[in-house]
């Protein structure tokens, strides 16, 4: 049987691979240090023989006895709710946690995958964004201390295939959504959600012609197998090219919800991308990828599960578990 370490496993995206990992007929090893995860992502996985979770924090020693095949990085603070409120974690899991995890693969002979971000794109001045594009980023803005984890993620990994001859893959991703987001995690589309069902306003930051480009979860997993499965080592955007405007997509919104809220606007936070739509020309000719659900479907399975959740997950609050621990990340 296979065996693949997952970290990020009790997160959003995190526990959509496990579950497919378990699919594939492979021995999950989940690890999550439970800063921005939740254990209420996983805990169905729990009495499935061929799955374990590791409460520990990777930016420190790993250790995981045993063969490994895979290994896929995926732990980190990934909205800026997050890594705006814990940027030192969020950069020592990018580096310390990326070296940490490369040395074990190297030990391990396994093949490794981080999870980059169109993030490295920054706020771009080319549309779509293409992989052969290195960003247009403010090293020293409030947003890049998760801009700079990523793309120094990718330096490193490249690093570790040219010079020890690791298998590696780079996926980036753009914007996805799909069951089991935090409603309070500041992305766009939990935010709009969950301002709907409590009855608020709809926020929007800047004049709302910004876009995104929003994939469905499933698609997103499925792509991101196909890339670990191939033989290609450099970048590759997984996205959804369907692009939308924030102003447009909170009316989108409104009329899923049924709900008569206003939309008000507030000042665009710094740094914050005009436009976001990957271009997946290598997606398609390498992997065979493309998306295949739509984003009216999409919306609205995940709309059931955030109108099925008991109304105190409404309103919780960010409140980064177990942060207090990490006394030398502060």
């Amino acid at each position: 049987m296979k065996r693949v370490l997952i970290t990020g496993a009790a997160g959003f995206l995190g526990s959509h691979l496990c579950e497919r990992f378990l699919k594939e007929g492979m021995y999950v090893i989940a690890m999550d240090n439970l800063i921005t995860g939740d254990m209420r992502n996983i805990e169905h996985l729990m009495p499935d023989p061929n799955f374990e979770f590791n409460h520990h924090d990777v930016t420190k020693y790993v250790h995981v006895p045993g063969e490994l095949d895979y290994i896929m990085h995926f732990a980190s603070p990934a909205s800026p709710i997050d890594y705006l409120k814990i940027p030192i974690q969020t950069l020592k899991v990018g580096a310390m946690g990326t070296h940490n995890l490369l040395g074990l693969a190297r030990v391990k002979k396994a093949r490794f995958i981080i999870a980059s971000t169109s993030e490295v794109y920054g706020d771009p001045l080319v549309h779509p964004q293409t992989e052969d594009y290195w960003g247009h980023v403010n090293p020293i803005g409030p947003r890049g201390c998760y801009d700079e984890a990523k793309r120094y993620q990718e330096a490193i990994t490249m690093a570790y295939h040219r010079y020890h001859d690791l298998e590696t893959r780079i996926v980036r991703i753009f914007n996805t959504y799909g069951p089991r987001m935090r409603l309070n995690d500041g992305r766009v589309l939990p935010a709009f959600i969950g301002q709907a069902l409590r009855g608020e306003d709809i926020t929007v930051f800047g004049d709302g012609s910004q876009t995104r480009s929003f994939c469905y979860v499933d698609d997103l997993v499925e792509g991101i197998y196909r890339l670990l499965m191939s033989d290609y080592t450099l970048p590759v955007n997984i996205g959804n090219p369907g692009e939308i405007t924030i102003g447009e997509f909170a009316e989108e919104i409104i009329r899923l919800t049924g709900t008569d809220q206003k939309v008000v606007y507030k000042p665009l936070p710094q740094d914050d991308p005009k436009q976001r739509q990957p271009d997946i020309t290598k997606a398609k000719e390498i992997l065979g990828w493309e998306p295949k659900v739509s984003r009216e479907e999409g919306l609205r399975i995940t709309y059931d599960y955030f109108r099925n959740l008991p109304k105190e997950r409404l309103y919780e609050e960010s409140n980064h578990r177990g942060f207090e621990g990490f006394s030398d990340a502060k």
